[in-house]
């Protein structure tokens, strides 16, 4: 069994969490996009606040009076919910096209990425940084190098 969650443990792993996130901010920047290095950072840095404290929390109430009161999990399944609408906030259409969906996207799985250090799952936050990372760089290259980026890939259907 662990021991008890720190303070300075926890600051750290909200430190590190501004740190994957701002290493796909930085692919973001690159691209221009509107949510980019300070966005990533602070939802990552938001996500691991929220699932440090709720592990905190979870720890008070085990001493307080030797039984679990409190599941961190609940916290964490409401940032992803309130994720979700400032994902939503970012995705528009024009008459073309909607726009903004890999960046919703990427603030979604940054988010993810900040709930996993938060909660001290390091290699699987670290490791996921790189996919999202080789995703939005490598498969970005790869949709324009197909053609996928220069219509629509399958018909449009005409509703009746």
């Amino acid at each position: 069994m662990m021991g008890q969650l720190t303070d300075w443990e926890g600051l750290i792993r909200v430190a590190l969490a501004a740190v994957l996130g701002g290493i796909i901010g930085i692919e973001r920047e690159l691209r221009a996009k509107d949510a980019g290095l300070r966005t990533n950072m602070l939802v990552a840095m938001g996500a691991a606040l929220f699932t440090v404290s709720s592990i905190q929390l979870s720890e008070f109430y085990i001493n307080w009076n030797g039984s679990i009161r409190f599941d961190p999990s609940r916290i964490i399944s409401t940032i992803v919910s309130g994720i979700g609408f400032l994902g939503g906030a970012i995705i528009f259409k024009t008459e073309e096209r909607v726009r903004g969906v890999t960046t919703a996207a990427s603030i979604w799985v940054v988010t993810g990425v900040g709930v996993a250090t938060g909660a001290g799952f390091y290699v699987m936050a670290a490791g996921s940084t790189v996919l999202i990372v080789v995703v939005l760089l490598m498969v970005g290259w790869i949709e324009h190098r197909v053609g996928f980026k220069k219509g629509p890939v399958l018909p449009e259907v005409e509703d009746d």
